[in-house]
This record gives structure tokens, sequence and C-alpha cells, in this order.
């Protein structure tokens, strides 16, 4: 059986583990927030290892707490255009489950944190694009909607990155 993980940014986000995968053991990695920090974090961990990233994203319209079931990631940048390869990602694995229905949606990651976008029904995040680039054959993500497009709610809830 392949190495399965469940991967988050910072500590703060465990408590979203309880909250929306009850009763998961699988093992955690806290990669750090940014691309760098998931790069050094994920670097030596098998390629067909199963892998959920689960943490807290911003949005310009979902409303906060809206858990997101990310369908595919792509980087965050809207003042230019440019080939880049399409990310999709797995369902969540059927031995996981959450009571809440999540929204399905893609995820846009950025290297900053975003406080504004025209981009509407989808999330935004640090870290998911670094992953799946990585060449993670089974990749799942969920996120947790902390804030619309505000670094001071954003923090209200999390007391992370600043």
């Amino acid at each position: 059986m392949a190495e399965r993980y469940i991967v988050i940014a910072e500590e703060g986000e465990r408590s979203l583990i309880e909250q929306h995968l009850p009763g998961c053991d699988w093992p955690v990695i806290v990669t750090g927030v940014g691309a760098l920090n998931v790069i050094r974090a994920l670097q030596d961990v098998p390629r067909d290892a199963e892998l959920v990233n689960i943490g807290y994203a911003g949005s310009s319209n979902f409303a906060i707490g809206t858990l997101v079931e990310v369908t595919e990631v792509r980087l965050n940048h809207p003042n230019v255009t440019y080939p880049e390869p399409v990310l999709t990602l797995r369902s969540l694995p059927a031995e996981l489950s959450t009571d809440t229905v999540p929204v399905k949606a893609v995820c846009y990651s950025n290297t900053d944190f975003v406080l504004q976008s025209d981009y509407r029904d989808c999330a935004f995040d640090m870290e998911l694009a670094y992953i799946a680039a990585l060449g993670f054959r089974h990749l799942t993500a969920l996120k947790h909607v902390s804030d619309n497009l505000s670094l001071h709610a954003y923090h209200e809830l999390t007391n992370g990155v600043e």
C-alpha cells in the first residue's frame, strides 16, 4: 500500500482535520507557507503517495466557512497570460468522509496573500499548485474558506502567517 499523508501548511490547520475529516489518522506533514517551504518539505515523499492537502483559503465570493473540494489548481497571475499545464486533482478518497458537502471549485495558488480579485467561484491559497506541480499522482485538496480576501479576517480566524 502506498504511503498516505495529510498535508497542511501551518500547525493551526490541524483543527481542520478533525473538523472536516473526523477519525482520519493519517500522518500529518506540516510544510510551512509558500512554494519554497512546500518543495523542501515534500521533495522526498514518494510521488505515488496519497496526499490530502487541507487548509485555509480565501475566496472573493464563497461564504466564510465554505468547504471547497478542489477539482484543479492553477497559479494566480491575473496580469499576464502564458501557457501552463492544467493540474487536475482527485476526489476525496472513499474511506475519508466529511459531514459537510463541499463545493467543487478551482483553487488559484499565489506567492502572496490575495487581497482583491475579479475571479469568482474559486479559492485562493499559497501552496496547492506547488504541491501538485511536484507530480503527486494521488492528490486531493479540501480548502476551508477563512476570509473574503481580507488579511485581517484571516488573522482573526487563524492566527496564521503574518
